[in-house]
């Protein structure tokens, strides 16, 4: 009898993909509560256009793409790809509430990978020392489960594609069967959107969206907003 009580890869991408990852992942809509005030979003059908141009646009050829490439840098120890990496996030976050999301994402998973004891103490040392954005925070966790970068990338996909979900929810507002219907959309989207990042180089990845930034730049002095970003 198997005695390893240990989580299996798949329960520990499960894990890392829920809401309840206490990473405040749900206090941020990424400028689509400026989208709703705008008036560019405002049902159903224009919440889900919104969100599947943000993964294939934005995530996919961004974040998505750094995280296909920090999870073999952290299983490799190569600590200046890493940091390379790092700085990129860094320099491609367009508005203060982005940088405030990545940075405070980054460093509540490494407070939780440090609660867990998951990682070892030379690998939070060096994502401490980073210091964390989001994607080599998540990146770091998810090399720690050994699944198939796919598998990990879709994970991380999904948990991004219920956070904004329940986001367009909460402020459009909509319904519970609406907002599985546009997850449902979002998860035939995600493995077009996985392949896209894997396949991405240093050179073709890119962090480009201009009226998301605009949105986020106004959603920083919205009037009445929910949500920190």
């Amino acid at each position: 009898m198997n005695t390893d009580t240990a989580p299996s890869g798949l329960l520990q991408l499960i894990w890392l993909a829920s809401p309840a990852l206490p990473i405040g992942g749900f206090s941020y809509s990424e400028g689509l509560e400026a989208a709703i005030e705008q008036g560019l979003v405002h049902d159903e059908h224009s919440g889900t256009d919104w969100l599947v141009d943000q993964l294939h646009l934005t995530q996919s050829r961004g974040d998505m793409a750094v995280l296909a490439q920090a999870i073999p840098a952290w299983q490799s120890g190569d600590t200046a790809r890493l940091q390379a990496l790092n700085d990129w996030v860094m320099a491609t976050r367009e508005t203060a509430e982005m940088r405030l999301q990545t940075e405070q994402m980054g460093r509540s998973l490494l407070d939780w990978l440090r609660n867990l004891q998951q990682a070892s103490p030379s690998q939070l040392a060096c994502c401490a020392q980073l210091p964390p954005t989001y994607p080599l925070a998540m990146a770091l966790a998810l090399s720690l489960s050994h699944a198939p970068l796919h598998q990990a990338l879709q994970a991380c996909a999904f948990g991004w594609a219920e956070n904004m979900t329940q986001a367009a929810l909460k402020a459009v507002p909509l319904g519970q069967s609406a907002g599985q219907r546009m997850l449902a959309r979002l998860a035939r989207e995600i493995p077009v959107a996985v392949q896209t990042a894997m396949h991405l180089s240093d050179e073709d990845r890119q962090a480009f969206s201009p009226m998301l930034a605009i949105l986020s730049a106004r959603h920083e002095t919205q009037y009445s907003r929910i949500f920190r970003s």
